[in-house]
């Protein structure tokens, strides 16, 4: 079940308590909170709660997350990262600020770089032609055809595509303020 509430400062809630499977993308602020299942991908502005009874298979990608529940996968916050027992955590986990609590576990490797480090920025995460797709909600073979006629910011590594998600949101921008 998924329950739209406000609360006094009249933002944005979304309360999941049901099993979902897909891929979940806020371009505007949110609060997100799981207490089900997810599987997945999450992709999300503002804030994102896995609660205590949440089992979540998913890559995480969002700017303050809090974590309480099971997650199987990457977690990368852009703003901070909070783990609170009993949190399991199986994934690489990547962010500038980490808040651990006691009685949580982390199963793989912790990054916290720096908000201004440069590269290692949180904006910088790499995308895949299928990632960009997925989150432009086009076919593949368009954004490929962006790329090779550099209408979209994009390299060609390993014969393959690579995005920078910063540069496709700027790009995004752009797009949108020539309409």
């Amino acid at each position: 079940m998924v329950k739209k509430k406000r609360d006094e400062f009249d933002e944005k809630i979304l309360d999941v308590d049901a099993s979902m499977q897909g891929t979940i993308a806020f371009k505007d602020p949110v609060n997100l909170r799981i207490n089900g299942s997810f599987e997945g991908k999450l992709d999300t502005r503002g804030n994102l709660t896995i609660g205590e009874n949440a089992k979540v298979k998913a890559a995480i990608f969002g700017d303050r997350i809090i974590i309480a529940g099971k997650v199987t996968g990457d977690v990368q916050a852009s703003t901070s990262l909070s783990i609170i027992a009993p949190a399991v955590i199986q994934g690489n986990i990547s962010t500038p600020l980490l808040s651990v609590t006691e009685g949580a576990v982390i199963e793989g490797q912790v990054v916290m770089a720096n908000a201004f480090s440069g590269a290692s920025d949180m904006s910088e995460v790499q995308m895949t032609l299928k990632d960009v797709a997925q989150y432009l909600e086009v076919e593949a073979k368009v954004v490929e055809d962006w790329a090779n006629q550099k209408k979209i910011p994009a390299t060609y590594d390993g014969g393959k595509w690579l995005f920078r998600k910063s540069a496709v949101d700027r790009w995004i921008t752009e797009e949108n303020a020539k309409v």
